[in-house]
């Protein structure tokens, strides 16, 4: 359109070249973002697929542990006065109306009562480590693409440079024309696999510190119903 207009205009032809030389320039800039990862080759398959699989499971591992930290006010207090005024029923009632991994364990400690301690702690322990495999499911997935990500976008920029060498050897000679695709490629995967392995990178250990808060509770509260049950047998 902008070459259009300039045959239009009365100008002579070194004013229509340098403008036809800007236009060109505004036309290659208007490229979006897809026409710049297609550049990368082959290679942007996969790492596009890994930015899929990251982003997935930050949100799916995300969705479930902000569900598991909800923990209601007061449910450890409730659970010791039910206790220790031998509503049992109550406790385990509160239990199954909540949602958090201590109502589970806690629950399963509470069909225990009567047996000794020893017997009440394993129950705990069995179930406090389903719910800790229920947190961390799926998160060493983050771990790997954040170590795969990187290493395709190495394997993009040596495509990248073998492709530069192989232009330049079958035109014998250098120009930028030559070397410009095989600079496309070694700079666009380079930086696409750095990006989505910092993504995964951030999002598996952040929702790491996320689960150790909510392991380091259960733990807490599991001794505290244990505390709760032997004051209750003295």
């Amino acid at each position: 359109m902008i070459n259009s207009i300039l045959l239009t205009v009365g100008t002579t032809p070194a004013v229509q070249d340098s403008l036809s030389r800007v236009a060109s320039k505004a036309e290659m800039a208007d490229e979006n973002l897809w026409d710049l990862a297609s550049k990368g080759g082959w290679v942007m398959i996969p790492i596009l697929l890994l930015s899929l699989i990251s982003i997935y499971f930050i949100i799916e591992r995300l969705a479930v542990i902000m569900k598991m930290r909800k923990l209601e006010p007061g449910f450890m207090s409730n659970i010791k006065n039910f206790i220790l005024s031998g509503n049992v029923a109550a406790a385990r009632e509160l239990c199954k109306n909540s949602s958090s991994p201590e109502a589970r364990m806690i629950d399963k400690g509470l069909s225990r009562l009567g047996k000794p301690i020893a017997e009440v702690e394993k129950a705990l322990e069995a179930v406090g480590k389903q719910e800790v495999y229920r947190l961390e499911k799926n998160l060493n997935i983050l771990s790997i693409v954040a170590g795969i990500a990187p290493l395709f976008g190495f394997i993009g920029t040596i495509l990248g440079v073998i492709k530069i060498f192989y232009n330049i050897s079958l035109a014998d000679n250098i120009s930028i024309g030559l070397i410009s695709g095989g600079l496309y490629q070694k700079m666009v995967t380079s930086a696409a696999g750095l990006m989505v392995g910092v993504v995964a990178f951030i999002g598996f250990h952040w929702l790491n510190l996320m689960v150790d808060k909510i392991v380091h509770r259960i733990e807490t509260n599991a001794a505290e119903f244990v505390d709760i049950i032997q004051d209750q047998t003295k």
